[in-house]
Order: structure tokens, then C-alpha cells, then sequence
């Protein structure tokens, strides 16, 4: 089966190909570009795996949180992929995809991405699985919960994702006394990862009717109502 992937949710665009041929991957951090780069680099994907996009079997983008403009220009790439092709599109929440990496971790990991306006989007997970929601909360609040999960107190925590190290910054002020470490890769894109995470048979075999999920409304939203 030939899987396509894109990861459009943040500054750094990544796109990864998974056929009989091997697997393949482009990122490219150039913030602002995903509109213009995101079909050429998915026909570049194609010429380097040896196959025309027509024999894509499978298309895979992140559900959110994430960059308002990010998440809308993953999702009309890959419905209108899915729709052109007649293949099912498979998304998986961004904060579990970032997460998906770390799972061999043993304490605790924070997936983390700067909402603005003094918060973020986060989850926390234990060994691979969520332990917690996905919250749209201030870092107080999130060493309040950290707090609150029972015997991981002398564990270290691990923190990923495109907020990490801002995260980072703020927690350790307040969990003066927690070993807490930066994902030395919390930056990088993650299709890789939305094609491994998308073979789990739990999932909605075809996504085409959703869109993103941005669990805080937009600024537009808030405004207007």
C-alpha cells in the first residue's frame, strides 16, 4: 500500500511516503510557505519513490490542535486528494502524533504547542497512552495536573512538541522539583509518525467528512460570535 502524509500543523512543513519501494521524507522549515510547497513536494515525494500520485492508495494528515492556517491547508490538500483519487483519508490528533515518539519513555511525557495568549494546547501520556485530555490551558494549570498523578513524583518528565522549550521555561519555575527534559527533537515535523500511527485498526477507516479540530475557537470566532 502506498501512504501519503502530511504534517502542515506548524511552522515546519513535513511530508512522508511509505511504499514497496522504501520510505521517504521531506521537511522543509520555511514558515508561511505550506500553500506554495505542499503539492511540489509531494510530486517530488512521488518521482523519488517511482510512482505517480495516482498510485497513492492512502492519504494521512493531522486533526489538530495546531495552526489555524496549517490545519486547513493539510485538510483541503488531502480531502481533495482523497476525493480525486477515490482513496480514504485517515487524521490523527496532533498532540498524540507528537507524543507517538516518546513512547518507550519511561515517565512521563507533555505533548506542547504555544497557544498564545499565555497558554497551550497539551496532553500528558505514560507509557504510549494518554493519561489525560487534550487541554487549551495557562502552565500553572498544567503543573497543577502534573502534579496530581499519583506515584510519578520522583519520575522525569519529558516535554515535545513546537511549545517545548517554552514550556519548559515556565514549568521549571513552578516543579522546582521535578527533573524535566527537552525532546531534542520537539521541533520537527511528524509525518513519519502519522503514517506509523495510522495503521492502528482502532481508527475511523475514512476521515472525509471531519475537519481540524482547533479545541479554541479563533480570534474571528471569539469576536463575531
Amino acid at each position: 500500500m502506498n501512504i501519503l502524509a502530511f504534517d502542515t500543523a506548524d511552522e515546519v512543513l513535513s511530508l512522508a511516503l511509505e511504499c514497496k519501494s522504501g520510505f521517504y521524507f521531506l521537511e522543509i522549515d520555511k514558515p508561511g510557505s505550506h500553500l506554495e510547497l505542499l503539492m511540489e513536494c509531494t510530486d517530488t515525494l512521488c518521482k523519488k519513490a517511482g510512482i505517480l500520485a495516482e498510485e497513492i492508495n492512502k492519504i494521512v494528515c493531522m486533526k489538530g490542535p495546531g495552526s489555524f492556517t496549517g490545519l486547513r491547508i493539510g485538510y483541503s490538500a488531502a480531502k481533495g486528494l482523497s476525493l480525486a483519487l477515490g482513496i480514504p483519508l485517515i487524521s490523527i490528533p496532533t498532540l498524540d502524533c507528537l507524543a507517538y515518539h516518546l513512547s518507550f519513555w519511561q515517565g512521563l511525557v507533555i505533548s506542547a504547542i504555544d497557544a498564545k495568549k499565555g497558554c497551550f494546547f497539551t496532553a500528558i501520556y505514560l507509557n504510549g497512552e494518554t493519561i489525560s485530555g487534550q487541554f487549551d490551558i495557562p502552565p500553572e494549570i498544567i503543573a497543577d495536573k502534573i502534579d496530581k498523578i499519583p506515584n510519578f513524583s520522583n519520575l522525569p518528565l519529558i516535554i515535545t512538541g513546537w511549545g517545548a522549550k517554552l514550556l519548559k521555561t515556565k514549568l521549571e519555575t513552578i516543579l522546582t522539583n521535578r527533573t524535566i527534559i527537552l525532546d531534542p527533537q520537539y521541533r520537527n515535523g511528524r509525518a513519519r509518525e502519522l503514517i506509523l500511527l495510522a495503521k492502528d485498526d482502532k481508527l475511523i477507516k475514512n476521515d472525509i467528512n471531519s475537519g481540524p479540530v482547533y479545541i479554541r475557537k479563533s480570534d474571528a470566532e471569539l469576536k463575531f460570535g
